[in-house]
């Protein structure tokens, strides 16, 4: 999450966003917040790629991870909101999502662990339960990991359909019986913050438990194809004893900690896969430059320095946006809930940007990805399960739908957001106000165009007027708007747009060169391009709507200077900055 500096040409100096584990200083600015990154990418740099990857082989449980963080106290440092464990604890997302980043760097395993103890622990700091709260502080110190157990067989994540039952028994306490499943960290955590309802009420509650009682049966580990060395885990509950200690919320309070501690936790996911994109990045690029092919270098071939452009820009563009929705994530406030529309586009579209780049570079180094040796072959494996397994894409289009009215045609005044990276604990989390997502209001999204005078922004620019045209003069149907599909890939178009804005709200804090830019706005346009021809050849469109979708059929301004010196001041550089071994 910090700036790097790389030697560009005749002396001009280029800055980097991308994470180098090698070349790094954390923007944290408490010795504390550093020490914790700094010492989390030397126990990795040490440990090594050739032993991450045979514990990854082996499906090996990560003793090691959780003694060091343990001895460290990294999860009680960062996942501790302020008042509950040491003076420099406090639930910071800033290097929360920092260490979001490192650790799927090295692997998305050791990232789950952190991200499910995430979103375990987002129930009992929503709570009411003051005692659960400091029991919790506490088993951070001891090391204790934690779970979310939410999801189960039948249904998924189906909040409305779970089974998971507590009983009251003649003392006055309860009984939990019921399963859950895919649910990491199930075989060790300290405490699983588990979802369900009142089987006289049906009202909603959650409560933990203890992963090694008794009645807690441990039932499999599931086996996946990606994140190998962590446990995802399928347990049941019988007659597991439950009294008020362990009730960590009732009713609408429960169903609100369920949604908001899904909103914190899944953020998460843009960083994870920004963290393997880039350790991918580096490993394609270091392959191809130094292979030799019919007399010259790989990265020689023009449409070798294309791939490697293009995904540079598409990494770029992912951690620009990551990095300002976090900043308005920070900033939330009832009075200004943006970050609910910025949200789930994280979840889906840097995800999915992930999947992309990865695909992208496969193509640049071909087998060499799949040898076993690599970290490549873990990325193939693991980038594709982060949207489809912990964010679904379809779920947070259908959301993002919910915000396009006043996005495009009720604007109001808010303050401008800074660059959130100051140390603060971030407590709104805790008391989000949930719910009336169609009442969240936005400024006016073409202040950030503003006095940028870039080839292919205006280009963007202008097929964003077009969209708006067809929203106000040939908006969809009643049938349309039954029809999800259609609306889905409606909710692409605006997800790119969204996506645009937040991208160049953070390409003039972090100043970044305008060939990058305009090769960021390249593919934008493309993409967006791609979209509208998909609603113009999938589904039926009246006349004007058609028309409309045509116009928005743009092609982007090539400009091969431009991507030249994309190549040689930019990503020639990054050319053996990390190795890894």
């Amino acid at each position: 999450m910090n700036d790097h500096s790389l030697s560009g040409k005749k002396g001009v100096k280029i800055m980097s966003l991308l994470l180098n584990p090698q070349n790094y200083e954390s923007p944290q600015t408490d010795l504390q917040s550093k020490r914790v990154m700094e010492k989390t990418i030397q126990f990795f740099e040490e440990k090594g790629l050739t032993s991450i990857k045979e514990d990854d082989q082996a499906s090996r449980w990560y003793t090691d991870f959780l003694k060091f963080l343990k001895k460290e106290r990294i999860f009680s440092t960062l996942l501790t909101p302020t008042g509950y464990g040491a003076s420099d604890s406090r639930f910071d997302l800033s290097r929360v999502c920092e260490f979001n980043e490192i650790t799927a760097f090295y692997s998305l395993s050791y990232q789950y662990a952190y991200q499910v103890s995430i979103l375990g622990l987002g129930p009992i700091w929503m709570g009411d339960n003051e005692r659960a709260k400091h029991k919790t502080a506490q088993l951070l110190i001891d090391g204790g990991i934690f779970a979310f157990g939410l999801s189960e067989k039948a249904h998924g994540a189906d909040l409305y359909s779970n089974e998971m039952a507590l009983s009251k028994t003649s003392e006055g306490n309860y009984l939990a019986n019921g399963g859950k499943y895919y649910i990491g960290n199930a075989n060790v955590a300290a405490l699983v913050s588990t979802f369900a309802r009142y089987k006289d009420t049906k009202d909603y509650v959650f409560f933990v438990v203890d992963s090694q009682h008794r009645n807690y049966k441990l039932i499999k580990k599931i086996s996946t194809s990606g994140v190998r060395s962590a446990y995802v885990g399928d347990y049941d509950l019988i007659d597991y004893p439950i009294t008020s200690e362990d009730i960590l919320s009732s009713g609408p309070l429960a169903w609100d900690s369920a949604l908001s501690t899904i909103n914190i936790g899944k953020f998460q996911l843009g960083f994870a896969s920004i963290g393997i994109s880039t350790h991918a990045y580096y490993e394609a690029l270091n392959h191809a430059s130094n292979r030799e092919l019919y007399g010259k270098k790989v990265t020689e071939f023009p449409h070798i320095q294309k791939i490697f452009t293009e995904s540079y820009a598409r990494l770029i563009a992912m951690k620009l946006y990551a990095l300002r929705s976090l900043d308005y994530f920070r900033s939330a406030s009832d009075q200004d809930r943006r970050y609910l529309l910025f949200n789930p586009i994280q979840k889906m579209k840097v995800t999915t940007q992930g999947m992309k780049i990865i695909e992208m570079l496969l193509d640049a180094i071909a087998a060499k990805g799949f040898e076993q040796d690599t970290y490549f072959e873990t990325a193939i494996r693991d980038i594709g399960m982060i949207p489809r397994l912990e964010g679904t894409t379809h779920v947070n289009i259908a959301l993002v739908i919910k915000f396009i009215n006043n996005y495009f045609f009720n604007p109001e005044n808010f303050p401008t957001v800074p660059k959130r990276d100051e140390p603060a604990d971030d407590s709104y989390l805790f008391r989000q106000k949930a719910g009336k997502l169609a009442s969240v209001r936005f400024p006016d999204y073409r202040l950030a165009y503003e006095e940028v005078q870039v080839p292919n922004v205006t280009v963007f620019k202008e097929q964003i007027e077009l969209f708006r045209s067809f929203l106000e003069q040939a908006s969809p149907n009643p049938e349309q708007l039954k029809n999800i599909d259609y609306m889905l890939a409606l909710g692409e178009m605006f997800t790119l747009i969204v996506y645009a804005q937040l991208i160049l709200e953070n390409s003039k804090i972090h100043s970044i060169s305008s060939a990058l830019l305009d090769e960021i706005f390249n593919f934008l346009v493309r993409d967006f391009a791609q979209f509208a021809l998909t609603q113009l050849s999938n589904y039926d469109n009246s006349e004007q709507q058609e028309e409309f979708l045509k116009s928005m059929l743009k092609k982007p301004i090539l400009n091969p200077t431009t991507v030249q010196s994309l190549w040689e001041n930019e990503v020639k550089p990054l050319q053996g900055a990390y190795q890894n071994t």
